[in-house]
C-alpha cells in the first residue's frame, strides 16, 4: 500500500466529490451513466434521513466507549432487501438488539449506545463480480438498491432507479424506528414484552426472563421509594442511531449536506458510516470521500492491515484524534485475533490514539456447509469475541464493540449455538440475500458471552486496598 502523506494544504482540499478523481474498488458498473446522473440529482433535492445533531450526539455517545465508560452494540442485517421490507421484521430486530443492550447493562454496568445495520444497509462488496450456473454468466447480486437476487439477466443489470426505491424504505424504516424508540415501546416496564415467542422456550429465552424479572423488581424497589420511572425518560426511550456500509459514493455524495449550524459537511444518509476491509485503501475514493464528512466512522480491520498502514489511515480519518470519531472493526476469524489484533493495539496505544475498539465475529468465520449453504458456526463467532475480549484485557484497553448480523427473524442460517442447528436444518428457514445472520436465540447467547467479559474487564480494574501495616 503507498504511503499517503495528507498535509494541510490537501485536506483542505476536500469537496463532496473530490472522490471521483481517485480509483474506487466495488463500485457497480451502470450501462446507462446519465440515468444514473439524473437519479443521483434528484436524491440531492430529497430531506436528509438523519440529522447532523443527531450525529453529533453519536459522535459523543462513542467518545464514552473510547473512554471506557460504555459499550458499542451495532448489529442488524446482513443486507437489507426490499422483499423482507415490513414493520414486524423491523420492530422484531429492534426488540431483540433492545434485548441485547438490556443483558449487557444490567450485567456489565455500562451504558450500551445502540447502533443499528439498518435505514440503508443495502450494498454488499462480492468476491467475484459475476455469478456461473450452468452455462451461464451473469454480474452478481450488489445488493437490493443496486440490481436483483434473482439470476435473471433483466434484473442483474444495475438499475439506478432502484436507489430511489432504497431511500424511500430507508426513510419509512427510520420513522418506525424512531417511534419504537420514543413512543414507549423502549419503556422498560415492557421489558418481559420484548422476548420473541419462538425465543421463549430456549434457554436463551429462560436466561433473559431471569434479567427481565430482576430489572421489574428494581423498578418496583424505586416505586416504593416514591421514584417514578415514567419521569426519567432514559428509562422509558432510548436512543438508537444508524448506519451502513459507505459503499456507493455517488448515492453518500448526493446525501451529503453542510449542516446550517456548524458549516460542517455530513454524510445525512446514516448516523455512522463505515469502510470495508476491501475499500480501506488509503489513496482510494472511499477513503477520499469520508474523510472530509464529520459523522463517526467505521473502519473494517481484517488480517492484511498492518500497523504502519492502520496509523496511516487513523491519521486521515481522525485528523484531531477526537474520541468517538473512529471505530476500528477487527473481522480476523475465530483462530487469528491473537496473531493479529495485539499488533494492531499496541500500535494506536504507542501514537496516543483515540479510537473504539469493536468486533466482527461474523465476516472472518463464513464456511460452506456439508449442505452447500453458506453459513456461520456460533461456535466460531463466540470464540472470535472470546479472544477479542481476552486480548483486550491482556493489553489493558477497553473492548469496546461488537459488530454483527442478525435477524429478529426465526431463521436457520448459523450453524450451532443452544439451539444446535445442524447443516441439515439450515434449509428450513434461510432466508438471507447475502451472508448468513444469527437469529434472536442466537444473539441472545452472543450478548450473554460480552457481558460476562465486560464484567470481567471490570472487576479487574477494580483494585483491592492495600493491606493495614501491622500495629496502629
Amino acid at each position: 500500500m503507498a504511503e499517503i502523506r495528507t498535509t494541510g494544504a490537501a485536506a483542505a482540499a476536500w469537496t463532496p466529490d473530490s472522490w471521483r478523481a481517485k480509483p474506487a474498488k466495488h463500485l457497480p458498473v451502470y450501462p446507462d451513466g446519465e440515468a444514473l446522473l439524473a437519479v443521483e440529482q434528484r436524491l440531492r433535492s430529497y430531506p436528509p434521513l438523519v440529522f447532523a445533531g443527531e450525529a453529533r450526539n453519536l459522535k459523543a455517545a462513542l467518545g464514552e466507549v473510547a473512554e471506557g465508560r460504555a459499550f458499542l452494540l451495532q448489529g442488524g442485517d446482513c443486507a437489507e432487501s426490499f422483499a423482507e421490507f415490513s414493520a414486524d421484521n423491523i420492530r422484531d430486530t429492534f426488540r431483540v438488539i433492545l434485548q441485547m443492550a438490556v443483558v449487557l447493562t444490567f450485567a456489565a454496568a455500562l451504558p450500551v449506545v445502540k447502533v443499528g445495520r439498518i435505514a440503508g444497509q443495502f450494498a454488499k462488496p462480492r468476491s467475484s463480480p459475476e455469478e456461473t450456473i450452468g452455462n451461464v454468466t451473469l454480474p452478481s447480486y450488489l445488493g437490493d438498491n443496486i440490481n436483483g437476487i434473482e439470476f435473471d439477466e433483466s434484473v442483474r443489470v444495475p438499475d439506478p432507479e432502484r436507489l430511489l426505491r432504497a431511500y424511500s424504505q430507508s426513510a419509512s424504516t427510520l420513522n418506525l424506528i424512531r417511534a419504537f424508540a420514543q413512543g414507549g415501546y423502549a419503556d422498560l416496564d415492557f421489558v418481559h414484552r420484548w422476548n420473541l415467542g419462538f425465543v421463549s422456550d430456549s434457554p436463551e429465552g429462560a436466561r433473559y426472563e431471569e434479567f427481565a424479572n430482576r430489572i421489574s423488581e428494581a423498578l418496583d424497589f424505586m416505586r416504593a421509594c416514591g421514584i417514578e420511572p415514567k419521569s426519567t425518560p432514559q428509562l422509558h426511550t432510548t436512543e438508537f442511531y444508524t448506519s451502513h456500509e459507505a459503499l456507493l459514493l455517488g448515492f453518500e455524495q448526493a446525501m451529503t449536506r453542510v449542516d446550517s449550524t456548524t458549516g460542517d459537511w455530513y454524510d445525512t444518509s446514516a448516523h455512522m458510516l463505515w469502510i470495508g476491509d476491501r475499500t480501506r485503501q488509503i489513496d482510494h475514493g472511499h477513503v477520499e470521500f469520508l474523510r472530509g464528512v464529520k459523522n463517526p466512522l467505521g473502519m473494517k480491520c481484517g488480517p492484511s492491515l498492518e500497523p504502519d498502514d492502520l496509523l496511516r489511515l487513523t491519521d486521515l480519518l481522525n485528523p484531531k484524534n477526537e474520541p468517538g470519531r473512529l471505530t476500528l472493526i477487527g473481522r480476523f476469524g475465530a483462530g487469528n485475533v491473537e496473531k493479529h489484533l495485539p499488533q494492531l493495539i499496541r500500535a494506536i496505544e504507542r501514537e496516543g490514539k483515540k479510537v473504539v475498539w469493536s468486533c466482527d465475529p461474523m465476516h472472518g468465520n463464513t464456511i460452506k456447509s456439508s449442505t452447500g449453504y453458506k453459513t456461520r458456526p456460533v461456535d466460531r463467532v463466540l470464540a472470535e469475541v472470546q479472544s477479542f475480549l481476552a486480548v483486550h484485557r491482556a493489553e489493558g484497553t477497553h473492548a469496546g464493540g461488537v459488530h454483527f448480523e442478525m435477524t429478529g427473524q426465526n431463521v436457520t442460517e448459523c450453524t450451532g449455538g443452544a439451539q444446535a442447528i445442524t447443516d441439515q436444518e439450515l434449509g428450513d428457514r434461510y432466508h438471507t440475500h447475502c451472508d448468513p445472520r444469527l437469529n434472536a436465540s442466537q444473539s441472545l447467547e452472543l450478548s450473554f458471552l460480552i457481558a460476562e467479559g465486560l464484567k470481567r474487564e471490570r472487576m479487574e480494574k477494580v483494585r483491592p486496598l492495600p493491606a493495614l501495616a501491622s500495629g496502629f
